[in-house]
């Protein structure tokens, strides 16, 4: 599908926010071009990344929600830490969440790059992994200034749906 055709499809819902996600749209060569193309034309724009992919080239008028890979991923190779350089203020930093472990290095994370103070960071669960009760209890417990998410496509269609 072409730049232009998304951008014909996007207009036919009438709203004006755009969520860029799923899988890792940067793996698209034309991703860089639609998001300006989008923003160019009004809408506001947000990029969910996985953060394997350099951020740097993207508009800055993109929302920017980067994924900060946890360790029962065994994706936390993938993490690109250069990648917080290049976030500003409005963006946001998730960690999604399967075990104790996870949540652990997530704090130790935030700690040692400073996140809080810098960033809005979101915690949210693998689901069907952690009972989200149980991330909300770890938070409250320590106090953790963080805000708590659910994956609520997960909860409106079956969760293993995909495209939506």
């Amino acid at each position: 599908m072409t730049v232009e055709a998304i951008i014909d499809q996007v207009k036919k819902y009438n709203c004006k926010l755009v969520e860029i996600t799923g899988g890792e749209p940067l793996f698209q060569d034309e991703c860089i071009e639609l998001m300006k193309q989008l923003c160019d034309l009004g809408f506001d724009v947000m990029l969910e990344t996985g953060g394997s992919l350099p951020i740097q080239n993207v508009d800055k008028r993109v929302m920017i929600i980067l994924d900060l890979k946890c360790p029962s991923s065994k994706m936390m190779k993938k993490n690109l830490y250069d990648n917080l350089d290049h976030l500003k203020q409005s963006d946001e930093i998730k960690f999604v969440i399967g075990t104790l472990e996870d949540y652990e290095w997530a704090k130790e994370t935030i700690e040692k790059y400073s996140l809080i103070k810098k960033y809005p960071i979101l915690f949210s669960v693998i689901f069907g992994l952690l009972e989200p009760v149980k991330l909300v209890e770890w938070i409250l417990k320590d106090n953790l200034q963080v805000r708590f998410q659910l994956q609520a496509h997960k909860f409106i269609w079956e969760p293993s749906k995909k495209g939506v």
